[in-house]
């Protein structure tokens, strides 16, 4: 038994590490936007994008190969947001309810930041911290509705990158995520 577990670790650990170099190179290949750089690399048209392990005893675990250092960890598909501080700790996860743009997984960081505006939907927002924006110019990033626009049901036909949290979600990402911070994608 003894070899068997052995083997084991030694596969995840090679599994492990092997994600880890890959989110390495993916942020080495990019420099924050605003800061001399370019914009975050994002995978190739058709390029089947890895989902970072996950414990499925604790779906709210921060998944394994998600970065390391202060940085929001956000996964489209279970559509969970983790807040890690500069130790590697998760100081806040919560779930998130997505626009109708997803972006690519990658590495990107927090470009821009508003108090309060109209959301592309139409909707008053607050607290919005953006990270990227589409080809086509629509910017994506975390935001929550105000308290004007509680209870108010977004189209689905419009277009949008906005990432809905909750207020209390919204607050403490607005404290978080200043300008420069990580913002990694995963799936």
């Amino acid at each position: 038994m003894a070899g068997t577990s052995s083997g084991v670790v030694a596969g995840l650990t090679a599994a492990a590490v092997g994600a880890v170099g890959l989110l390495a190179y993916q942020a080495s290949a990019t420099v924050p936007p605003g800061l001399g750089g370019r914009p975050a690399v994002s995978p190739a048209p058709g390029a089947p994008a890895s989902k970072a392990p996950r414990d499925h005893r604790h779906p709210a675990a921060l998944p394994n190969g998600s970065g390391t250092g202060e940085r929001v960890v956000y996964s489209v598909d279970d559509d969970r947001v983790w807040l890690v501080d500069e130790r590697g700790r998760v100081t806040r996860t919560f779930k998130v309810t997505p626009g109708t743009i997803d972006p690519s997984p990658g590495a990107y960081w927090v470009t821009s930041r508003s108090k309060a505006v109209t959301g592309t939907d139409g909707l008053p927002i607050e607290h919005v911290v953006r990270f990227t924006t589409t080809k086509d110019g629509s910017a994506i990033g975390f935001s929550a509705l105000t308290p004007m626009s509680a209870g108010a049901t977004p189209d689905p036909t419009v277009k949008t990158g906005g990432i809905r949290e909750t207020r209390p979600d919204g607050d403490a990402m607005w404290n978080f995520a200043t300008i420069g911070v990580k913002v990694l994608v995963i799936r």
